[in-house]
């Protein structure tokens, strides 16, 4: 299937590992070129060269924090004009109402939920005026089950998915999609330390890690590409008459109402 994304320009925040040097990676191989944010520059640097030799493509990396005053402004003013968005930075500290103090509270939504506002914010003007684009929010299954143990994560993320839907209800007004992905389990460094911690709260010993991971749909997280494939078709032409939605990806896991 031709998803018609070559020549296409894409800004990928979080890039420098996991979903995002996923998302990188597959769209490189549908001939997109590409701006890949992250604070890693080495990360990125190793990430482009991959890209660049496997492909004709061209690859910008952008080593800064999207959290810290006035980046959002620097960054537009690096990349220019693209065509498609990917807000993927930023990790929610996982814990309960007294394990995340205030600050930590503001630090992850500080980069995740004001991040993506942000970043949208600052997009969104830009496509509108070169006649439309594509906005696509990477939140996560934590928005759909309110698990008190990921209370500023499952807060956040509900968060986002109503910015999500409250722009991409009239988006398409210009031109423009707005659509999010909530990834369940996925197989990245992530997780694994997702269910060390809940393994030892849990169960005392975090070694014990994999008995929790039985409890998932297949005994497995998500395969990297069963979530990159679908962010990569939502971009394109195919799937132009998306917006304002929501799409999970968690084996059914928000359905049983738990996260593990």
């Amino acid at each position: 299937m031709d998803l018609e994304l070559t020549g296409k320009t894409v800004l990928i925040t979080g890039a420098s590992q996991g979903i995002g040097e996923g998302l990188a990676r597959s769209f490189g191989d549908e001939g997109c070129d590409l701006h890949l944010v992250a604070r890693s520059k080495d990360r990125l640097d190793a990430i482009k060269a991959e890209i660049v030799d496997a492909h004709k493509v061209d690859v910008t990396v952008h080593a800064m924090d999207l959290a810290a005053p006035g980046a959002v402004d620097r960054l537009m003013e690096a990349v220019g004009d693209i065509d498609i968005l990917v807000n993927n930075a930023g990790v929610i500290p996982s814990g309960n109402l007294w394990d995340i103090d205030e600050r930590k509270w503001r630090d992850g939504w500080e980069l995740k939920v004001l991040g993506y506002i942000n970043l949208t914010r600052a997009v969104y003007p830009r496509m509108k005026a070169r006649g439309g684009g594509v906005i696509i929010n990477n939140i996560g299954n934590g928005g759909e089950v309110f698990d008190p143990d990921y209370v500023a994560g499952t807060t956040g993320n509900a968060s986002l998915m109503a910015f999500t839907r409250a722009m991409g209800g009239h988006s398409l007004n210009d031109n423009i999609r707005v659509v999010g992905v909530n990834p369940g389990p996925v197989d990245t460094d992530r997780i694994y330390n997702m269910l060390k911690k809940r393994a030892k709260d849990w169960l005392g010993d975090e070694a014990r890690y994999k008995e929790l991971q039985e409890r998932y749909p297949l005994k497995r997280p998500a395969h990297l590409h069963e979530i990159t494939d679908l962010i990569v078709f939502l971009a394109s032409y195919r799937s132009g008459y998306t917006s304002g939605t929501i799409f999970t990806v968690d084996g059914g896991i928000a359905s049983r109402r738990s996260v593990i």
